[in-house]
């Protein structure tokens, strides 16, 4: 018999340099062979940073990610564990990745609507 601890609803977990960087990639809808093309990063290194197989990339290619991605590139440092960066600390995952630089109004409008779509729909399994 397995016994699962549940997470809390409300704990966020800290984000890493892979998660960031794919929900930065989906956010503005690139697939890997796009960011290929741009950064000269093969898409197979982008897919192993992003599923967390290499922690600490070259700050050269850190730097070509957070110009695409429009991150600040402290921050990407910080996450690879290069630098400690005092100003992010405060700052969460969702912060972070939705921040008004990624998202149009449209697609902030979109997310608003999905996120209420959700909420009604669980208040209803209550």
């Amino acid at each position: 018999m397995y016994i699962y601890k549940q997470k809390n609803c409300m704990e966020e977990e800290k984000p890493t340099l892979g998660s960031v960087l794919r929900a930065k990639r989906e956010a503005v809808r690139f697939t890997l062979r796009t960011v290929e093309e741009v950064t000269g990063v093969s898409n197979a290194y982008l897919s192993q940073l992003e599923n967390g197989k290499v922690l600490k990339p070259s700050a050269n290619i850190l730097l070509k990610l957070s110009e695409l991605y429009k991150i600040d590139f402290r921050y990407l440092l910080s996450l690879a564990g290069i630098v400690e960066n005092e100003q992010e600390q405060g700052k969460s995952f969702n912060e972070l990745v939705f921040s008004k630089e990624v998202l149009t109004k449209e697609e902030a409008d979109e997310l608003s609507q999905y996120l209420k779509f959700i909420r009604l729909r669980d208040s209803k399994k209550l």
